[in-house]
């Protein structure tokens, strides 16, 4: 069977039997797709059939040279629930995905904004038109929220109660939460659906917040894009991705005492043990404000 063609049933078998989100299914496909090129590239081999363990050697020792630990951790995991399901379904005889082993992905700590660096990412973005004030109120929503990225840009009016303060969202595993949401971000959110929201599409038929100028919802690419010029107008040196903000979220919380589990049912983490991951950045603070502020720890004492 043909390398495609083989993609084809697995996408198949993943909307169907798995119901996998669609972002999900295309960063498995697209991790699969990435050996396929490789292969058809470099020993012309367009048959999954003829796909041989020398061959994964080979590609490994390409991502090796080329990706970061988490990365090549990530092929791994989709190479090998892919290969699963060739095997089950008699695709390929030999399940060589068996043999490689998935190395411990390192553990680190994110990147988080302080207090200051987060209100002048916000007051940089100077409100001069609809797109301006859409992208001002996305970035609010990050961090006052603690969103994921793909959960605001799928956020619709009904979801929002500014009265009562809260918003409503649909997370991983299609499991829905609530989570509050400060007075700033309300105000704001109030004013861009009333008033500058219009103006992005005339006679605006779409019921989700965040749209483009045909009216359509902000992708999450667009928003990287969108995050990446507000950072560089900004002139904060630190790498800013979405992700980021809901570090910070989650880390200005717990340094100002929230309960753990409360951030862990505001950020949607089935498992504590994901939210544990900020009680580390806070460590990390503790230290180097010790390390700043003790008086014996300073220089020429």
């Amino acid at each position: 069977m043909k390398c495609r063609e083989a993609l084809k049933e697995y996408k198949q078998y993943l909307i169907v039997e798995k119901g996998h989100s669609s972002h999900t299914i295309d960063s498995y496909l697209r991790d699969i797709n990435h050996l396929y090129d490789y292969v058809l590239k470099y020993n012309h081999i367009d048959d999954i059939e003829y796909i041989n363990k020398d061959h994964i050697y080979q590609y490994l020792k390409f991502l090796h040279s080329s990706f970061k630990a988490s990365s090549i951790q990530r092929h791994m995991v989709a190479l090998r629930q892919f290969y699963i399901f060739l095997t089950r379904e008699n695709i390929v005889s030999v399940n060589i995905m068996s043999s490689f082993d998935i190395a411990k992905k390192g553990k680190y700590l994110p990147t988080v904004l302080t207090v200051e660096e987060v209100e002048h990412l916000i007051q940089s973005i100077e409100i001069i038109d609809p797109v301006s004030m859409r992208n001002k109120c996305m970035v609010e929503v990050l961090y006052g929220c603690g969103l994921r990225v793909s959960e605001m840009c799928q956020l619709t009016i009904p979801n929002i109660n500014i009265n009562k303060g809260f918003v409503k969202c649909i997370g991983k595993g299609n499991k829905e939460r609530i989570v509050p949401m400060n007075t700033t971000c309300c105000q704001l959110i109030k004013e861009y659906i009333e008033v500058y929201r219009p103006q992005l599409c005339e006679n605006v038929k779409s019921q989700y917040i965040f749209i483009d100028k045909r009216g359509n919802p902000i992708e999450r690419d667009n928003f990287y894009h969108i995050l990446e010029k507000i950072v560089k107008q900004s002139g904060i040196r630190k790498h800013i991705s979405p992700h980021t903000l809901r570090h910070t979220f989650a880390t200005h919380l717990l340094e100002n005492d929230a309960d753990l589990r409360s951030i862990q049912e505001m950020l949607g983490h089935s498992d504590i043990s994901t939210t544990t991951i900020y009680t580390q950045v806070s460590k990390s603070k503790m230290i180097e404000d010790y390390k700043n502020l003790h008086p014996r720890s300073k220089k020429g004492i």
